[in-house]
């Protein structure tokens, strides 16, 4: 299925970055890009290759291709610094670096959450756009932009998710939602989304302890109720 092969590339590339197999992972990077993937780990990735392979002028624009998806990649942002400091281009590299440093300091502050709910309100109507014209990379990118910005971060990060299952890559889905989880543990609707994926792949244990994790927190949720009890009625059939 394409589904899954899309899904396997993206493990695949990650497995063997992680594992310092930078050509075979580089090549899986660009099959990627030409699929017209933008998301930001893929261009970081790539930046970190060409640089250790001294090809300092592709990591520069790799890296800057992952700022322009998510400015808030602090990893991005450092790993351009040091090139652009490698290349004598100290300025650059230090502006780059102060500016991750203010981006990571703004968001201990209250800097201004109206105006910045207004820039993320725009990046989510683009997005939601991009995504019912079936541009679902292009809404990828904006569903980023939003969730930056924004402080419905676990909303935005379910549409995220939307975008990477109509991509055919459950499993970058499964760690989003995994990750929402830990991060809003009282965030019903990751649960539902996740035991949704899990049922759907006959992985139904998984699923079902994800329903009763939501009625553990509401115990009134209609839905866990209702798939928890379908799935006990299809038990009971079989052991019948």
């Amino acid at each position: 299925m394409v589904e899954d092969k899309t899904s396997d590339l993206i493990n695949e590339a990650q497995e063997l970055f992680e594992n310092g197999k930078y050509n075979q992972a580089e090549s899986i990077l660009n099959q990627l890009i030409l699929r017209n993937h933008k998301e930001p780990l893929i261009f970081h990735m790539l930046g970190t290759i060409y640089y250790d392979r001294g090809r300092f002028n592709k990591a520069v624009r790799a890296f800057k291709r992952a700022l322009e998806i998510d400015p808030g990649f602090t990893d991005a942002s450092v790993g351009l610094s040091i090139i652009l400091n490698d290349l004598g281009r100290y300025e650059e590299g230090k502006q780059i670096f102060e500016d991750a440093h203010a981006r990571l300091e703004k968001k201990k502050q209250n800097s201004d959450p109206y105006i910045n709910e207004k820039f993320a309100l725009k990046h989510d109507e683009l997005g939601e756009l991009y995504f019912q014209n079936k541009r679902f990379n292009e809404a990828l990118e904006q569903f980023y932009k939003a969730k930056q910005l924004s402080n419905r971060k676990a909303e935005i990060s379910l549409k995220i998710v939307e975008c990477y299952r109509k991509l055919g890559i459950d499993q970058k889905a499964i760690r989003e939602l995994e990750r929402i989880i830990k991060e809003f543990p009282t965030f019903e609707s990751a649960r539902l989304k996740l035991a949704k994926i899990f049922q759907e792949r006959g992985q139904i244990h998984l699923a079902r302890k994800l329903w009763e994790e939501v009625l553990d927190i509401n115990p009134e949720n209609s839905s866990a109720k209702k798939l928890l009890q379908t799935v006990k009625n299809d038990t009971q059939v079989e052991l019948s």
